[in-house]
């Protein structure tokens, strides 16, 4: 195994973790701020750290479903189209997907400059940019597994191009 996938594996590892992590936390942040806001003591920065946290755990969480193909998908009608079809409908499809996610970057790294001295109300000295930042750098992540897809989805394609046309050659020789 080659360093690149090693390190690539390790924090494809780590994002797993840290969005596991975040969950929990939120889960028990939002419980934590419940209980006390109940007992007469609200935290005031409750909500506004679970909406940092949120944002973090969504991209993660959604870099690591696009990995193992665990988002919604609806291939009805794709699936019934000839495999050449098929391949096609896949790489412009993630194509797109990449368009978006280069312009969510874009426009993140922008709104995470404007929002550099905008503070969250329950965590005076907390800048926002610290929640926009996970556009870019979430967009970045996925960018990167779907440039991987695409070459995963163009590699298997090449190989059963390859493997039909080595059985055509041999039922040729064959008859």
């Amino acid at each position: 195994m080659t360093t690149v996938r090693r390190v690539y594996d390790l924090i494809c590892r780590a994002e797993e973790a840290i969005a596991g992590i975040l969950l929990v936390a939120i889960l028990v942040l939002i419980f934590g701020a419940a209980v006390a806001r109940g007992l007469g003591h609200p935290l005031a920065w409750g909500m506004d750290m679970a909406t940092f946290l949120f944002a973090w755990a969504v991209f993660f969480s959604a870099d690591a479903a696009m990995r193992e193909d665990r988002h919604v998908n609806v291939d009805l009608f794709v699936s019934r189209l000839p495999k050449k079809v098929q391949f096609y409908i896949a790489v412009l499809n993630h194509l797109i997907i990449a368009a978006f996610l280069g312009f969510l970057i874009a426009y993140g790294v922008r709104m995470s400059y404007l929002t550099r001295f905008r503070t969250f109300q329950g965590m005076p000295g907390f800048s926002y940019t610290w929640v926009t930042l996970s556009v870019p750098v979430g967009s970045f992540l996925l960018l990167v597994s779907t440039v991987l897809k695409i070459g995963r989805i163009v590699g298997d394609h090449r190989r059963e191009s390859a493997t039909e046309g080595s059985n055509a050659k041999t039922q040729a020789l064959e008859a």
